[in-house]
């Protein structure tokens, strides 16, 4: 709990800090309102993940200190992490870099993490068995493609304030807990300071938003997730792989569902951006729909309203991922019901059939 805390008030002090100094966020205020994602109406400091980047790195200091041993594992993971981390904080500075750049870092920095943290897929469970991968041709781009997707799913459900925050929140917190359990100390400290980090953060970013995660903090985030979940899957044969792909499903299918969508159903490039991601639909479906104002604190507020139907959404797969962590085959069957749960809703919402059940009717 001392990572946590720690990570928290760092990075809670470090984000007002960003906040208040403006030679700091000056070069990287969003002012682009018209953008197909934009759903803010003044400017707002990018570079959230900056804080969250250096509160994770003062942690790491401290708790090296504290528990030598773990030098080199922290080290490692943080020399591989900054790799993603500074392709997207340079394009919140410089709106330069594209994101094929970014994803490329970002599978260099898993690469790096292959080598230096052994950090490699090299099995997949099934009910009754263990599918082992024993070739490097193989193991290499398989881990590379997964932790440089999930850096890439964050970034890609960062639409809304507190939405990305709170949804990694709660799957750093479930790493820490089964690694707690499994007594991996290394993946329980590193999990606890990033969702720390985290934390801190989101007490400016929600509801209001004086500040967004940015590129930055969106894929710094993202490949310590996958890293973390790779480790500690791998690193814990009792841990069933299907836990890392249930706790993950959310911004991984919305990343693959949003690449099917592009390229073969609209015919576009799978880069190309777009407003109708479930989190776009629900905001502009259903909670714009309960407060219909237009003025710019009417859009806070349905901006922070959105917010929560992917908290809980999320949290379908996050809680059963959390408690049956060693069972493959409950972990599939509640894979299964995710993916249908969103793509019934996901066409629910596009034909104007939305559950009554999501609609607010009290305007506000």
């Amino acid at each position: 709990m001392f990572s946590f805390l720690l990570s928290f008030v760092a990075s809670a002090l470090l984000t007002l800090l960003v906040i208040k100094e403006s030679r700091l966020h000056g070069p990287a205020l969003d002012s682009d309102f018209l953008g197909v994602q934009k759903v803010h109406a003044h400017q707002v400091a990018r570079i959230g993940g900056l804080s969250i980047f250096l509160s994770v790195a003062l942690s790491s200091a401290i708790s090296v200190w504290r528990v030598p041993s773990m030098g080199n594992w922290l080290f490692s993971l943080l020399a591989c992490a900054s790799i993603a981390f500074v392709g997207g904080i340079v394009e919140d500075y410089t709106g330069r870099v594209s994101a094929t750049r970014r994803l490329l870092l970002t599978m260099a920095a898993a690469a790096l993490g292959y080598l230096l943290l052994d950090a490699r897929i090299d099995r997949i469970d099934f009910p009754f068995a263990a599918w082992p991968i024993q070739y490097v041709w193989i193991t290499l781009p398989l881990t590379v493609l997964a932790v440089a997707g999930v850096a890439n799913a964050v970034n890609i459900i960062d639409g809304f304030n507190g939405l990305a925050s709170v949804v990694c929140i709660c799957m750093l917190l479930s790493l820490g807990y089964v690694a707690l359990q499994v007594n991996d100390m290394f993946v329980l400290i590193a999990a606890l300071m990033v969702a720390g980090a985290t934390a801190g953060f989101l007490i400016w970013n929600y509801p209001v938003g004086m500040i967004f995660l940015g590129d930055g903090g969106a894929y710094f985030i993202g490949f310590m997730l996958g890293e973390l979940a790779l480790l500690l899957v791998m690193r814990n044969p009792q841990v069933s792989t299907w836990y890392a792909a249930l706790l993950l499903i959310y911004p991984t299918f919305e990343t693959l569902f949003s690449v099917y969508r592009r390229m073969f159903v609209r015919g576009k490039s799978p880069a190309m951006p777009d407003g109708i991601h479930l989190h776009s639909l629900i905001f502009r479906r259903i909670v714009q729909w309960a407060v219909g104002r237009k003025e710019a604190r009417a859009l806070i507020r349905r901006n922070s309203l959105t917010s929560p139907y992917l908290w809980m959404f999320s949290l379908m797969a996050v809680i059963p991922a959390t408690v049956f962590w060693r069972h493959t085959w409950v972990l599939m069957v509640f894979c299964i019901l995710f993916i249908s749960s969103y793509i019934w809703i996901y066409v629910r919402i596009v034909r104007f059939k939305a559950p009554r059940w999501m609609i607010r009717h009290k305007k506000l």
